[in-house]
């Protein structure tokens, strides 16, 4: 455990005006205000069109929204009819798969709400773009939305938002040329009821725009001791913008000291970027600690966040968990032949000597790149998608 005190500096607001104008770059291009809106270029008209996919609007076509006369919320309309909220929502059956959306484009996603009732490690979002047959995201829907303890946990990040009661807000901008497809799988033996809604601009769509991946990875035990790897396979042209990390430690004391290692282009033994401990990637520092309290303290900011320990009144213990994300939306690491990124499972022996952990983990990697992409590895199997 580390035991050294830094001196603490005042934490400021982060004006959000700036904020955005360190995000986004004026637009030129009015088509291209619709596709990178934000406070920088809110001014600015557009000749983008506004679309929306929801179980109230599913091709989300112009002037079709509302028009249901069958759906879950029939009961509910039946003294007022059309228009009156008759289909809110979809049910997804058990061990079924049910297409959320399917988009012509040119354009692009700007903001996904859905709140999923089920297991949301069990429920299973995949996302394909163009005419692509393997998915660009294969994610559980928890993990996407960095709440992979299957409990909720707010997070106010500009990526991603979870707020009451559990509500999922994804803000990722996701470019397309051709077509989007998004598709829900339910791997659990109870169906499930999921709202949603996509919102997104059909506009042009530069042509060295990257495609938005997110691929998940859950290893237990670690397949390298002390060894964790977050992605790797990753061949082509593009920038790596964030990762969520969800654990369960099997030692007790501090679990942190593993670095992360980012190998470019070729990278073989050594990387080129290299952290110096868990809590420093995750923009923390000293085992995450409130000195006052003497537990772990769970924050979460713009960029990154320890949102949710389990116990949260307990403090290195095994068997606790803990959820973790850090977005490269200032810092995207750039990449161009090929990308692998690992993470060690890395505590303390009682001698004051590393401890090589044996920890259940599981992650997240978020990164855009220039399509083709090679096939994700299989995607875990229901049982062992659970925690051990």
């Amino acid at each position: 455990m580390k035991t050294m005190l830094k001196t603490r500096r005042p934490i400021f607001p982060i004006s959000f005006g700036l904020l955005a104008a360190r995000m986004l770059l004026s637009a030129a291009d009015p088509a291209d205000a619709g596709l990178n809106a934000g406070l920088a270029n809110l001014y600015q008209v557009s000749s983008a069109e506004s679309r929306s996919v929801s179980p109230e609007n599913f091709t989300g076509e112009k002037g079709k929204g509302g028009m249901a006369t069958n759906g879950t919320g029939s009961h509910a309309a039946g003294e007022l009819g059309q228009g009156w909220k008759v289909s809110p929502s979809v049910g997804i059956k058990a061990g079924t798969t049910f297409t959320l959306a399917e988009i012509k484009g040119p354009g692009c996603i700007h903001q996904i709400w859905m709140t999923p009732t089920g297991n949301w490690r069990h429920s299973i979002l995949r996302f394909y773009w163009d005419d692509e047959t393997n998915a660009s995201v294969e994610c559980p829907v928890g993990d996407f939305f960095a709440c992979g303890l299957g409990q909720y946990a707010q997070i106010n990040s500009l990526a991603v938002c979870v707020n009451p009661g559990s509500a999922f807000n994804c803000y990722w901008p996701m470019p397309f040329h051709k077509k989007a497809r998004i598709t829900l799988e339910n791997l659990d033996d109870k169906g499930m009821t999921l709202y949603y809604q996509i919102n997104y601009t059909l506009a042009t769509v530069p042509k060295d725009a990257g495609y938005f991946h997110a691929q998940f990875r859950h290893e237990y035990p670690l397949k390298t001791k002390g060894l964790y790897t977050i992605l790797d396979g990753v061949e082509g042209e593009g920038q790596y913008v964030g990762t969520y990390l969800a654990l369960k430690v099997h030692d007790a004391g501090w679990w942190g000291e593993g670095e992360i290692k980012f190998y470019l282009d070729g990278d073989q033994e050594f990387p080129t970027i290299c952290g110096t401990g868990t809590e420093d990637y995750f923009c923390g520092s000293y085992n995450f600690e409130n000195h006052d309290t003497h537990k772990y303290q769970a924050f979460s900011t713009p960029y990154a966040g320890l949102a949710q320990v389990l116990p949260p009144d307990k403090v290195y213990e095994a068997g606790q968990r803990f959820s973790l994300y850090r977005w490269h939306i200032t810092d995207p690491v750039h990449f161009r032949k090929d990308l692998k990124v690992t993470l060690q499972a890395l505590g303390w022996k009682s001698g004051g000597t590393y401890l090589q952990a044996d920890s259940d983990m599981s992650s997240v990697a978020f990164w855009y790149q220039k399509e083709p992409h090679q096939k994700f590895p299989k995607l875990p199997s229901r049982d062992e998608l659970d925690w051990h």
